[in-house]
């Protein structure tokens, strides 16, 4: 299995509780969950791929288990990775959907 039904799940439902109505697509192995047509979060592997957009970058990259997102040789800026999401808890994972709720709700609807 490319990702973990789960945490998508809970990824959708963080999102959902923020009262956003995200879209899942299938794309790099995973599932993204899309706002108004913008990609916000992402899972493949034992990875969660989060937008944070350039002004939460920083502070994103100094949470536990954040990383530099680098899925093809080249760094993503505006996005992390975070490592070993299954292990998250809700709470975390809540932070991390506002964090990328606040930056996807910035840009124009697709």
């Amino acid at each position: 299995m490319a990702f973990d039904p789960d945490l998508v799940d809970r990824m959708e439902a963080a999102l959902v509780a923020l009262g956003q109505r995200p879209e899942r697509r299938r794309m790099f192995g995973g599932i993204a969950l899309m706002i108004g047509g913008n990609m916000s979060f992402g899972t493949s592997r034992d990875e969660l791929h989060v937008r944070v957009g350039p002004d939460q970058y920083e502070a994103a990259l100094a949470k536990t288990g954040a990383r530099e997102m680098d899925l093809t040789g080249r760094v993503m800026k505006g996005w992390v990775t975070v490592d070993g999401p299954s292990d998250l808890d809700d709470e975390a994972l809540a932070a991390w959907a506002r964090m990328t709720a606040d930056f996807v709700s910035t840009l124009p609807v697709k």
